[in-house]
């Protein structure tokens, strides 16, 4: 059976996604495996017979390494846009070539939409220092699409002026206007030490990362700082990346749920091959809205996922960690 894509499109966005999930991740499979070199390669070198994948578990993740090192594309289209990672110094960036930029726009929107309604609904405010001093981040792209489609002007950037932002959620607060102040993670604490307001209307997300610009903390701590310093009950918490065209969110306690179109699953830490719907180990992830890249990415965190599909993050493979996928990822180049 042919490959369409605009009918893929609609399949992955669709009321029956969920029904529907396994058969249309093989789908996608089979695409990526004829149309992706380097998919196909990294299949090749597992001794995968596309044939033998009758289920979602069986399916080869890419190891999410190989964006640093490769141009992972299926299909042969334009790139439009290249999104890129931020990096330590002399550290190669992942690079996500994105040949539809609509489906990046219609995955974030839908999932934004799923989570916490219409963004008119909102102010959206963006702290996010390290990724606006950069060009390609996908993160940006996001937000500023979420911020012009609120349609307000108390909505925007703020970079690094701190007391311009809080003076708008002082004013927002006033006028008992829901916002969301959308933050990574140094700069949120930043803003934490140097304000005093507040929060009863805003919602507070995390992005994740301290950028080198801090001492790295565990999300547990983080939200206990943020929590006590704005006075509310839970910290939201926004999980996406570079690799990735999808996000999941947290309301709190950082359990993490994902849009129809994506799902986590775990993997074993010593037999990568080895993946499981459920249970605690390496973090795998299908986003179904990956169809020009790869939807199988085998990510470099560690954490646990629920029977309700849910997942929660618990840290991430140190260097003498990583064995079964960058063993894998180094013999392939």
């Amino acid at each position: 059976m042919s490959f369409c894509y605009e009918k893929y499109k609609s399949a992955i966005f669709s009321e029956t996604i969920e029904k529907k999930f396994e058969s249309i991740a093989l789908e996608a499979f089979n695409y990526q495996f004829n149309n992706n070199p380097v998919y196909r390669q990294f299949c090749n070198l597992l001794n995968i017979k596309s044939q033998n994948i009758d289920t979602i578990n069986k399916i080869p993740f890419l190891p999410v390494e190989f964006f640093k090192t490769h141009k992972v594309i299926s299909g042969e289209n334009n790139v439009e846009i290249i999104f890129t990672s931020s990096s330590t110094t002399g550290a190669e960036p992942s690079r996500h070539y994105i040949t539809d930029l609509s489906i990046y726009t219609e995955s974030f929107f839908r999932s934004f939409r799923i989570f916490y309604g219409d963004p008119e609904k909102y102010r959206i405010l963006g702290l996010l220092p390290a990724y606006l001093e950069r060009k390609g981040s996908s993160l940006v792209y996001m937000v500023n699409e979420l911020i012009n489609r609120s349609q307000n002007k108390s909505s925007g950037f703020f970079l690094n002026d701190l007391i311009s932002l809080e003076n708008t959620i002082k004013e927002l607060e006033k006028n008992d206007q829901k916002y969301i102040l959308i933050g990574v993670s140094f700069a949120l604490l930043d803003f934490a030490e140097c304000s005093d307001i507040i929060i009863k209307n805003g919602i507070i997300m995390e992005t994740g990362g301290m950028k080198g610009r801090r001492k790295e903390i565990t999300r547990e701590e983080l939200h206990s700082v943020l929590k006590n310093s704005f006075r509310v009950n839970n910290i939201h918490s926004e999980y996406g990346m570079t690799e990735l065209l999808s996000q999941a969110y947290s309301k709190g306690n950082g359990i993490f749920r994902c849009p129809p179109w994506m799902k986590v699953l775990t993997r074993e830490v010593e037999d990568p091959l080895n993946v499981k719907a459920t249970g605690n180990g390496g973090i795998n992830i299908i986003d179904l809205a990956n169809i020009n890249s790869c939807c199988f990415i085998a990510i470099s965190d560690l954490g646990s996922v629920y029977p309700d599909g849910s997942f929660y993050i618990s840290g991430r493979f140190d260097n003498s960690d990583i064995r079964g996928c960058n063993l894998m990822a180094s013999q392939y180049q």
